[in-house]
């Protein structure tokens, strides 16, 4: 059975959603008992990711759908479930709350169902109840659950962002591992180990990787002449542009810049190198970070950091400084990147790349969800291409998503099956559904032999595999104190980032490093 929870349009901002969020896990720290203790706003955070979600960008999960809409209730509080939807009569209810990463598209939302069926059909004993919530109200409607004591049994798939906004409130898993003799063999060990918890609790098993690179238009390099991005990495990483034509060069972010500018055009056909080239009459753009726009998402494009320095207070890494000029740079001087106004525009959608009108993307795996037409089919105008370096290092940042047992289930060995169901009997078909790549390296052929069933224009997958090698350590999503403060604080940035031409970025960074050290040292434990 499925219950599905949307959305009010439009959608709520980042920051509103992170202020409402912010205030009940406070409320969730005054109503809950011991399970909730340790769970404060200073202790909360977390896939994209998000996201996205995720995840990266608060508006970076892919957005929620029309369909969706067609059983909107308007709020949070209106997407509690009801008593009479319940239907199992003496079997054992499992709900599964799906809303704090992928999950929500129609194609996600049919193969949840799907697995959800399936399971059902063949127990007479246990039956899962599938609650999709819209990632916009996804976090209040849980955190109101919660405090109302109507805690869900298995969250996910959801991220390090989504799940360590509830950090503390997780099911130790290893003793039903060894009680049923799960065998966790099969995935690597450091993959396992990455899940474990400072206190040695596993509350999570691995599931989905997203590794990022740069999706590219092929038929808007074909249009300008121009050599497809490169597919491989180099010895050391880095890669080469062009090899042998006039455009060769290292396959970095100035490249990319220059590359870019080519590919943007004005709607008087001008593009981004000649100097009648208006950026506010832009048709189509070079790049874009496709929903990976909060601002330790994006940084991280340029170098892994952490924004935390010894002492406490914040030091936002060098490489995320370098990033967030360049890309403010390329909105508003160059204008090869999309700004909030014309990424929300008719001709992208909020959709960028998918719209067709942007040469390359630089995001995640996930993103095969969404780069599709409306009936759900692959567009097939695109190719993977590896990601691009900065001052000779290359950094592609991981989202990694899995399913959690809730510690205040009162079911936990029948949550347990469920939970191993989603993890090995309907992996792959979830897998296909969230486009991650599977943890187990068994499931790893067949995931990537469905999407070309979706994609049959021969996209080079190997691409995404070898980018999992330039991992961000540590994770653009590592903890902070305060984490969600920090979030609300990242978003505001990039909301200016976006919106304001006239953003002096060294000072802006400069007022958010005196911001985030009061978030740090009033959330310090």
């Amino acid at each position: 059975m499925t219950r599905i929870f949307a959305a009010p349009r439009p959608a709520v901002p980042a920051a509103t959603r992170l202020a409402a969020l912010m205030v009940l896990v406070m409320m969730l720290a005054a109503c809950s008992g011991s399970a909730s203790e340790g769970t404060s706003a200073s202790e909360d955070a977390d896939d994209t990711a998000a996201t996205a979600s995720t995840e990266d960008d608060m508006g970076e999960d892919p957005e929620p759908t029309d369909d969706a809409e067609d059983t909107d209730t308007d709020d949070a509080d209106d997407a509690e479930p009801t008593e009479e939807e319940s239907t199992s009569g003496d079997a054992v209810e499992i709900r599964w709350f799906v809303g704090l990463g992928a999950g929500g598209q129609p194609e996600q939302i049919a193969a949840q169902e799907a697995v959800v069926e399936a399971f059902n059909d063949s127990h007479d004993d246990i039956q899962i109840v599938l609650e999709i919530v819209e990632n916009d109200v996804a976090y209040d409607t849980l955190s109101t659950q919660i405090a109302g004591g109507n805690v869900p049994d298995i969250i996910g798939p959801v991220g390090r962002d989504g799940s360590n906004s509830y950090a503390g409130l997780y099911l130790d898993l290893e003793p039903l591992i060894e009680s049923t003799g799960y065998d966790i063999s099969r995935f690597p060990a450091e993959t396992v180990e990455n899940f474990r918890e400072p206190d040695g609790t596993l509350p999570g098993l691995p599931f989905a990787s997203y590794p990022s690179s740069i999706f590219f238009n092929t038929e808007l390099f074909d249009e300008a002449g121009l050599p497809y991005p490169p597919q491989s990495y180099g010895a050391d990483g880095t890669a080469v542009y062009g090899e042998g034509t006039e455009y060769e060069g290292t396959w970095d972010f100035d490249k990319v810049a220059e590359i870019a500018a080519i590919l943007a055009v004005d709607a008087n056909g001008n593009d981004g190198t000649t100097p009648d080239f208006d950026r506010s009459q832009t048709v189509q753009w070079g790049y874009v970070n496709q929903w990976t726009t909060l601002m330790f998402a994006q940084g991280t494009h340029f170098g892994a950091g952490y924004p935390v320095a010894d002492d406490g207070s914040a030091d936002i890494p060098e490489p995320w400084e370098q990033e967030w000029a360049w890309y403010h740079d390329g909105v508003w001087n160059a204008g090869w990147a999309p700004s909030q106004e014309q990424f929300d525009s008719e001709l992208l959608s909020g959709n960028p790349f998918a719209s067709g009108n942007v040469a390359m993307a630089n995001t995640h795996l996930w993103y095969t969800c969404c780069v599709r037409d409306d009936d759900g089919n692959g567009l097939d105008f695109w190719d993977l291409a590896v990601m691009p370096s900065n001052d000779g290092t290359v950094t592609a940042k991981m989202h990694a998503d899995t399913f959690r047992i809730m510690a205040a289930t009162e079911h936990p060995d029948e949550a347990f099956e469920v939970l191993t169901y989603l993890l090995d009997d309907s992996a792959l078909e979830l897998l296909n559904a969230y486009g991650a790549a599977p943890a187990d390296p068994g499931l790893t052929e067949a995931f990537f032999a469905d999407l070309d069933a979706v994609f049959p224009q021969g996209v080079n997958w190997q691409v995404a595999l070898d980018s999992a090698s330039y991992t961000d350590v540590p994770s653009h999503e590592q903890n902070v104190p305060g984490w969600d403060e920090y979030k609300l604080a990242m978003a505001d940035f990039e909301s200016a980032q976006l919106s304001d031409p006239d953003m002096d970025i060294a000072a802006a960074i400069a007022e958010l490093e005196q911001e985030l050290s009061g978030i740090f040292a009033a959330n310090a434990e």
